[in-house]
């Protein structure tokens, strides 16, 4: 089956987008994926343990030096340093532990006077900070200033006999070491983290590869309809979303070879109902010309015979000049507030003749008051074909009833009749253009075979709905929902 050249555009463009779009930022993606998995966790796990590396060696080291000025505060407090600072044991304890920390000790007495500045910068001078005050009252604090990488430390001295504080020891440590082993940890860190980036990258080509395929398949499946035949169909179950790919572009085509079939049937059918007309009136013409001396008569009925016929093929013409005129986009609705009671009352009582020349009894039952936001020329002419038909198909004395009700979103229209019903088997196409259940009764009354179609498309056009139900011999009822409210 021949792909039309819309369809052949329109399968063109699907072609370019999934191999350009799809196809290629998937890939991206994967390798986008793969890398972030892979290298953003490691980051973290490396932040982490480095973190937790320097809090736990500046604990060892807090835990460490303090230690040791516990036994130089137990020092100084029985030695009397406080009060004589020329310990040379004391002071030479003191200078060692700050050059071994790269620090810095200062003792201060019980008026937060400094009584030894291993810096010999401040002594005699008074510093009261909220640490060494802290310290004074029993609370040993540690602090540790990341910024200039520096460990304070606030530690009590207390008398030997009563335990009651009698000055602070402070003291600031250098971090240098630590920050070295934190930098080299992290460069390794780093090479490791680089090499488990190019290993992932590769990894990730790889798998990427493996991944796609199934899609470069869908792909070349696609490119292989280039021909432009839709016989084939796709199958690639490789993956679950392969297969799900697969099946809507396989609805896609069966979607587009039924439209064309049913363009090409379309095609035939209007070109055998204006053909129809023409032959009829061909040979009423060509008998007329075959012939000598024809009575008058004779002309009267044929010519009759031909205005017949031209008067059908108006009407074929017409319904298809509306029914390609519903094919256009609903912006050429002309929409307004209309009163449906009014206008079903005007409909019928246009058609109230057809329905007396067969005895039919029409009926109208309203039981509200319903206005609606409608295009009303082409409300009026999807009631009118429904109305028309429930007349035309009906037996002699019989009877069609119209009804009208509404709720708080849509109004109804039910147009029943007591006709001749329709077959089951023919349920599901009685809306196609050209359908008709019994040609040779339809031709008899002038149906062209597209009431119905233009009926459902105004009707889809205001963004209703419209169902069939019926039994042969025991009539027919069409029900109709249409919105109260136009939705644009």
């Amino acid at each position: 089956m021949f792909i039309q050249s819309g369809e052949w555009v329109t399968i063109s463009k699907l072609k370019l987008q999934f191999k350009k779009k799809v196809l290629k930022s998937l890939k991206f993606r994967i390798l986008v994926i793969l890398i972030f998995v892979g290298t953003v966790p490691s980051i973290i796990l490396k932040n982490g343990i480095l973190s937790n590396y320097e809090t736990r060696t500046v604990s060892t080291r807090s835990i460490t030096v303090k230690n040791q000025l516990d036994i130089l505060c137990n020092q100084i407090s029985s030695n009397h340093y406080l009060v004589d600072s020329s310990s040379p044991v004391i002071n030479a304890e003191l200078t060692q532990i700050a050059n071994l920390y790269e620090g810095r000790i200062l003792i201060l007495n019980d008026k937060f006077r400094i009584v030894k500045d291993t810096y010999a910068m401040d002594e005699n001078k008074i510093i009261a900070t909220e640490r060494g005050i802290k310290a004074f009252k029993g609370e040993d604090n540690t602090y540790y200033n990341k910024k200039i990488g520096f460990i304070e430390l606030a530690v009590t001295i207390k008398d030997d006999v009563t335990k009651e504080p009698i000055g602070v020891m402070m003291a600031w440590v250098s971090t240098n070491a630590v920050v070295d082993s934190l930098d080299s940890l992290n460069q390794k860190a780093i090479i490791l983290l680089l090499v488990l980036g190019i290993g992932v990258l590769a990894i990730g080509f790889l798998l990427a590869g493996i991944v796609v395929k199934p899609f470069a398949s869908v792909t070349k499946s696609i490119e292989e309809l280039t021909d432009g035949y839709m016989d084939e169909k796709i199958s690639i179950p490789d993956y679950t979303e392969t297969q799900l790919i697969s099946e809507a572009f396989n609805k896609v085509l069966a979607r587009m070879k039924t439209l064309d079939d049913s363009r090409q049937e379309f095609v035939s059918n209007v070109s055998h109902e204006l053909k129809t007309p023409l032959t009829s009136m061909k040979v009423l013409a060509d008998s007329l010309i075959a012939q000598e001396n024809v009575p008058p008569e004779l002309y009267h009925e044929f010519l009759t015979d031909i205005a017949a016929e031209i008067d059908r093929e108006n009407k074929i013409i017409n319904d298809l000049l509306s029914l390609v005129k519903l094919d256009k986009k609903s912006n050429d609705l002309k929409v307004e507030e209309v009163n449906i009671n009014e206008l079903i009352g005007l409909i019928l009582k246009r058609l109230r003749p057809i329905a007396e020349k067969q005895n039919i009894e029409l009926v109208l039952e309203s039981f509200r008051p319903v206005v609606a936001e409608v295009d009303e020329v082409k409300l009026t002419l999807a009631i009118s074909n429904l109305v028309e038909n429930a007349i035309k198909y009906n037996h002699q004395d019989g009877w069609v009833h119209v009804s009208l009700n509404a709720d708080h979103k849509y109004f109804y229209i039910k147009v029943a009749d007591s006709g001749l019903g329709i077959p089951e088997e023919s349920m599901e196409h009685v809306f196609e253009r050209f359908y008709r259940v019994d040609k040779s009764h339809s031709r008899e009354i002038g149906g062209t075979g597209l009431g119905l179609a233009i009926t459902r498309n105004a009707i889809l056009m205001h963004r209703g709905a419209i169902k069939v139900y019926s039994k042969e011999e025991e009539g027919t009822t069409f029900t109709v929902r249409v919105p109260l409210n136009y939705i644009a």
